[in-house]
């Protein structure tokens, strides 16, 4: 009795209906994300903004002018669809082949510029008047149960749209060629599958959906309600979303329920803490990210990274060339300090300047997680906020006490520390709180970090900000700034020097990060993560880094953010989810991964509204107009003409300068590749797979193949297309998932990581060749060579790396000039052949110094001359490394000259081996590949030349 009285009490009939009602509309919008996703792979943050100029629309339809209910809503569907077409033809059609990544910033600008058009509708002239509804009347079907005409309205309307959607998209043409667009976009072209036009009918779907839903969540309210119809909506969805795994429609419909269900059961028993749904959805988005399997790959950011050419080579020798990015960032520094003593200001320009400063080193830690790691985090604010509080904790002292009864977590007390100290350690914590949190999420690959830092976004503007620890039971909390290094900062001319120097330290740290191994391995986990994992570095550990370094600058910036304010208001003022939101924006028109477009953005974004206050056209273009104008035609951002002008000055020198270009060593000068000699010795077996067996789905790619690659000997991998012989070198390398056991240097590495892998031995080249785009053929083999000895964090943050950096370039130097790569060493990957970056890939095995060299296809994509030079520069590259070789190739005259025993795969089973001649002369392998005209393979006996010199 006691407990059925308990659970009645938690819980009525009309806290459950009520919910239901409302988890029915964050179904509906859900629904439209996944729509989204499933047919073009975004993550569309537009869903809700979509819906809300529609909604606004019908009130002024109904309510302004008088229209009949029913037409007018006509018209407003109408309207919402019109505009998501427009959005995708002028948006996403044009952003169509870009990163996912980039087109969900879009989106985010999207949703903002839909904010605007709301704003510019007339207004209603009573903003009291009820949101027009179709059914007004109050129904009580039940005892306890209240039904309004609203709620009724959804009950109905919200099943029947869910299932005319699911019957479209699963028994219609239509819905056939969405999923084939989805799925394989080339593949669906060539079935007569135009993928944009199936884009654009998807986005006028969900267009209807959002406005249909807006109009349905502020049925009941009042017509000011669709204003407030923004991110705890579009949370809800996401969430929604997510849970459904951004693939089924029911379980996105039956998800939003239980979220609206859990809602009202919090709201109605926790009258207290009103944001704790919020804090449960968070979590609930970080189990759901944490169980999902790892998606595809999102694109390269190339595009939309600002390009610094390198300086010619005969003017390193020039002091002011060498330095002249260092010349630019000092004298704007020098500018920054002389102006304000020089000019008197008044204490509110002071601390709109102090505010630009603080708000540029939050933007650096986007500019780290999002241009040089590739994730997207909408929480940057967040953590900033966090920090803020942080470190006004610290400087007031803190207690906890954590525990039930007798039973204690946590129990200590700390004293009140000075604020110098508690805005140096508040960073501390914030880096791994954030380190904490990224570890769901990072572990996926794609955009769901954004969608779970925008639930944490979410916590912490409604949740986590008032907690005692951070708030102490008040809503706004004190953070007088006292004294630093013996300086008086209250006076806010001396606090703007203050954010300035802390700005010039968290540059200096993170650029020569960027110039580090840490800066390096991070834009190779975001370009290629595969490639990185084959030279030893850790994805994973990798992403994870940089979003630790991430949460800790923007924790530093909050703190002092916090010491600018003196009294953080946490509730309205830097630290809402709307912040998070400009700070992508700030970083995206300065100029994603630039650390002076971080600085570029803050001034454009924070500085041009306030400098001409009355200008109504600027802030459109530092916000949404700005965002998606700098997306769609100006991708570098702001610093792409500084960058400009530099090369332009650099070409004026480089003109006048009679400077000689200096000599490179020959290409194949006989050089140590190895750091230190071997002290394991090698195996008679270096390779064995043992019942190695790979499948997707219900498909069998490599069945039950048992192969072994003996001490110095090439072994090569012939076949069909789709013989699976690819798959079974990724399930060697682990980037498969396979049953059976691979055994590498002896040691048994089925359970390991890629990188793991890596690390025993086996060194991987793959058959697309792309590397890493945005990086030198220099730092490329600098990745690799992180495999002879990690980069120290540490070390590099504080300039202590210098020797070990010295002689990372000096080995990277060598394995250049070994190759006959010289002259591209400071050209980025992206610029080179399919040729060179072949020959790329081989220094870069040279670099890893691995014992077991598997390599897919190194000729693919290679002239005829380049390719016949392959074969003496893999014979030359195994003598370098002592080093076996399992190689597949479609050259069989290459394949068959230069392997001591072959393997002829076929649907995924091994049908021969032996020798080359043995194989050739396989009648099964001749049946399966060869086909029976000998001329094909004639000159497959024929000795390659072991003195031919590459030709890069």
């Amino acid at each position: 009795m006691m407990l059925a009285e308990i659970c009645h009490n938690c819980i009525n009939r009309q806290v459950a209906f009520d919910g239901l009602v409302q988890g029915l509309v964050y179904g509906l919008l859900a629904m439209g994300i996944v729509l989204i996703y499933r047919s073009t792979r975004v993550i569309n943050f537009a869903v809700g903004g979509m819906g809300i100029p529609g909604a606004a629309l019908f009130v002024l339809l109904v309510v302004q002018w008088g229209t009949p209910l029913w037409i007018a809503l006509v018209a407003s569907i109408a309207a919402g669809a019109a505009i998501a077409a427009v959005v995708e033809l002028t948006v996403v059609r044009r952003l169509f082949r870009s990163p996912r990544v980039i087109l969900l910033v879009a989106t985010i600008g999207v949703a903002q510029l839909m904010q605007l058009f709301v704003v510019a509708l007339p207004d209603v002239d009573d903003p009291s008047a009820p949101f027009p509804v179709a059914v007004s009347r109050l129904f009580e079907p039940f005892d306890g149960l209240r039904v309004s005409g609203p709620k009724l309205t959804i009950l109905v309307v919200v099943p029947v749209a869910a299932a005319l959607l699911a019957w479209v998209l699963n028994r219609t043409t239509f819905g056939k060629a969405v999923a084939a667009s989805a799925d394989n976009p080339d593949l669906g072209r060539l079935s007569g599958v135009n993928p944009k036009i199936v884009s654009t009918f998807v986005w006028i779907i969900a267009g209807v959906l959002s406005t249909l839903s807006m109009i349905l969540l502020s049925g009941g309210g009042s017509v000011t309600g669709v204003a407030n119809l923004g991110p705890l909506t579009l949370a809800r969805a996401l969430a929604a979303a997510v849970i459904a795994g951004m693939v089924s429609f029911s379980r996105a419909v039956l998800a939003g329920v239980v979220i609206g269900i859990i809602e009202g059961i919090l709201r109605f028993n926790i009258l207290d803490e009103p944001g704790l749904i919020d804090f449960v959805l968070f979590l609930a988005v970080l189990a759901a990210v944490y169980v999902q399997s790892r998606g595809e790959s999102e694109g390269t950011l190339a595009a939309f990274t600002p390009k610094v050419r390198a300086i010619p080579e005969r003017l390193r020798a020039v002091w002011y060339v060498r330095h002249l990015s260092r010349i630019a960032i000092w004298s704007f520094f020098a500018l920054a300090v002389a102006i304000p003593l020089i000019h008197e200001f008044r204490s509110s320009q002071l601390f709109l300047y102090s505010t630009i400063v603080a708000t540029a080193i939050c933007a650096v830690s986007v500019t780290v997680i999002t241009g040089w790691s590739g994730q997207l985090s909408l929480a940057q604010m967040a953590f900033a906020g966090l920090g803020a509080l942080t470190a006004a904790a610290l400087a007031r002292g803190v207690e906890m006490d954590i525990g039930w009864g007798s039973t204690r977590i946590l129990d200590f007390q700390l004293d009140p520390i000075p604020f110098g100290l508690a805005i140096v350690l508040a960073p501390l914590v914030i880096g791994l709180l954030a380190a904490i949190i990224g570890i769901g999420a990072l572990r996926v690959r794609g955009l769901l970090l954004a969608v779970s830092t925008f639930a944490l976004a979410i916590a912490a503007q409604q949740y986590l900000y008032r907690r005692p620890f951070f708030s102490n039971g008040e809503t706004s909390v004190l953070f007088e700034r006292g004294s630093l290094l013996g300086l008086d900062i209250a006076d806010q001319r001396t606090y703007l020097y203050v954010c300035l120097g802390g700005l010039a330290i968290v540059l200096a740290i993170v650029a020569r990060l960027r110039h580090s191994g840490i800066g390096r391995t991070t834009i190779a986990v975001r370009d290629n993560a595969d490639a990185a994992a084959a030279y030893t570095v850790s994805p994973t550990r990798t992403k994870l880094t940089a979003f630790a370094l991430a949460g800790a600058i923007t924790g530093f910036g909050g703190a002092l953010i916090g010491g600018l304010a003196r009294n953080i208001r946490y509730s309205d003022t830097f630290f809402l989810v709307s912040d998070s939101l400009r700070l992508v924006a700030i970083v995206v028109i300065g100029g994603l991964g630039s650390l002076f477009g971080a600085v570029l953005g803050a001034l454009w974004v924070v500085g041009l509204p306030a400098f001409w206050p009355d200008n109504e056209i600027i802030p459109l273009f530092t916000s949404s107009i700005g965002l998606l104008i700098v997306l769609m035609y100006f991708p570098g951002g702001l610093v792409q003409i500084a960058y400009a002008a530099r090369d332009a000055l650099l070409d004026w020198v480089d003109r006048r300068s009679d400077r000689p270009v200096p000599e490179r060593r020959p290409a194949g000068t006989p050089l140590s590749v190895r750091h230190t000699e071997r002290t394991v010795e090698v195996p008679a077996v270096v390779l064995a797979t043992q019942g190695l067996t790979v499948r997707f789905g219900g498909i069998v790619a490599v069945n039950d193949v048992s192969i072994d690659v003996g001490r110095d000997e090439i072994v090569g991998l012939i076949g069909a297309n789709g013989a699976g012989k690819t798959t079974l070198m990724n399930a060697i390398g682990g980037f498969v998932a396979a049953s059976g056991h691979v055994t590498v240097m002896g040691t048994d590495v089925s359970k390991l990581s890629p990188s793991a892998r890596a690390r025993t031995g086996l060194g991987r080249t793959f058959q697309s060749a792309m590397l890493f785009p945005e990086l030198t053929v220099r730092e490329t083999v600098q990745v690799a060579l992180e495999a002879r000895g990690r980069t120290s964090f540490l070390k590099s943050a504080f300039y202590l790396d210098g020797p070990a950096e010295r002689r990372r370039a000096s080995h990277a130097s060598d394995l250049i000039d070994l190759l006959g790569l010289g002259r591209y060493a400071d050209t980025y990957v992206s610029d080179l052949s399919t040729g060179t970056r072949r020959i790329v890939e081989l220094a870069n095995l040279l670099a890893v110094d691995a014992t077991l060299l598997c390599l897919d296809e190194p000729t693919a994509g290679v002239a005829q001359r380049e390719a016949e030079a392959f074969g003496p520069l893999i014979k030359r590259i195994r003598q370098e490394l002592g080093a076996s070789i399992l190689i597949i190739e479609h050259d069989m005259p290459l394949i068959m000259s230069i392997s001591d025993r072959v393997y002829c795969l076929e649907t995924g089973t091994v049908i021969a081996q032996g020798s080359p001649s043995e194989v050739r002369n396989d009648p099964a392998v001749i049946a399966s590949y060869l086909g029976t005209d000998e001329r094909a393979i004639a000159r497959s006996g024929a000795a390659v030349s072991s003195d031919q010199a590459p030709t890069p």
